[in-house]
């Protein structure tokens, strides 16, 4: 079975001969829009079991059984890095969460600042934009997603031993390539809103001592650019980048 095969994320056991039932999103996808039926190969995962072949047992409009065949990859160890954003309007928080997840992060949390321009964060919406993300790039898990809270909030539940690198524009503060050098997960990277944080914010944040401000180079970033370019250098510099030989077989 080739890469290019469908890959549906099963919160079910998996196991050789196991018979779990698809979602009613999941049946739609597979009959109306891969058009696919009965007898045909798919992929199926998640974080304890890993990823097995499987093929379609049976498939109607509302319903979908599949039967599990062979493992292709056991679950693996993970970087622990955290995404802790304001959260944008649909089509840009759509994007960074399926950014961030392509790019590996263990968790999404949406973070509710004083500059922050939307009121409501639908997570269930969130979610869905995750599973889809680790399907479509060959991830075995699925980052959680958080409900939203303010920064205050955030900070006063943010491990004290974990360190929480914040992003900060026109401030004085190390590149975070500079910080990451003595640094390794569990961490956190901690983006703001478009605006950036208010001045009461920053002193919260400079108040703490696992906080640590860096700086994301020369220009000013769209929020959800921001995000994205934090998580590419901290997966280059201290998560599993380096020595990543590809996709790791079932032994």
């Amino acid at each position: 079975m080739g890469r290019s095969a469908v890959r549906l994320y099963l919160d079910q056991p998996l196991s050789s001969g196991a018979t779990p039932a698809a979602d009613r999103g999941q049946a739609h996808y597979l009959r109306s829009v891969m058009r696919l039926g009965p007898g045909d190969p798919v992929l199926v995962f998640n974080e304890q079991d890993g990823e097995w072949t499987a093929e379609i047992a049976s498939l109607d409009r509302r319903s979908c059984e599949l039967r599990v065949q062979e493992r292709r990859r056991r679950p693996g160890p993970e970087p622990d890095i955290s995404l802790a954003f304001a959260p944008l309007k649909a089509a840009q928080i759509d994007f960074l969460v399926q950014k961030a997840v392509e790019l590996g992060v263990s968790a999404l949390y949406p973070v509710m600042t004083e500059r922050t321009q939307v009121t409501r964060v639908n997570t269930g919406r969130l979610r869905a934009n995750a599973i889809e993300a680790a399907e479509q790039c060959e991830r075995l898990s699925v980052p959680s997603v958080a409900e939203p809270v303010s920064l205050a909030d955030f900070l006063a539940t943010w491990p004290a031993d974990r360190p929480l690198l914040a992003a900060i524009e026109r401030q004085q503060a190390p590149t975070l390539s500079e910080t990451l050098q003595d640094l390794r997960p569990p961490l956190g990277l901690l983006t703001g809103p478009e605006g950036g944080f208010a001045p009461a914010e920053l002193d919260a944040l400079g108040a703490r001592h696992n906080v640590k401000a860096v700086n994301l180079g020369p220009r000013i970033l769209r929020a959800e650019t921001a995000a994205v370019a934090g998580l590419a250098v901290v997966q280059a510099l201290a998560g599993d980048w380096p020595n990543r030989s590809g996709l790791v077989p079932e032994q």
